[in-house]
């Protein structure tokens, strides 16, 4: 699970089979304690809503909204042959 602040606003797109994928960005920000010491701990990652449901509950958010999102990060390979992280999403809980 990772809670955020939404950074960039959901596009969707639609896959060969007509399911629509929607993706944005979120921001995370927390303090972490490591080693006994406390620590900013801060990142960008894109999500991506698969499904109609998902989809539409993702199309709704917007910038600067803060929600948690649970689900499973997946690595991507970009047409120029760099890997990035995706997190998919299985939940979208505004808070």
């Amino acid at each position: 699970m990772l809670a955020g602040r939404v950074c960039k606003a959901p596009e969707t797109r639609y896959n060969p089979a007509g399911i629509p994928l929607t993706r944005f960005s979120l921001e995370h920000r927390s303090r972490q304690k490591e080693a006994g010491l406390e620590r900013e701990a801060f990142c960008r990652i894109v999500v991506i809503a698969t499904g109609t449901a998902l989809s539409n509950k993702a199309k709704a958010l917007t910038e600067g909204q803060v929600v948690s999102i649970s689900g499973f990060i997946a690595r991507a390979d970009s047409r120029q042959g760099e890997a990035r992280i995706i997190l998919h999403a299985e939940n979208i809980q505004q808070l």
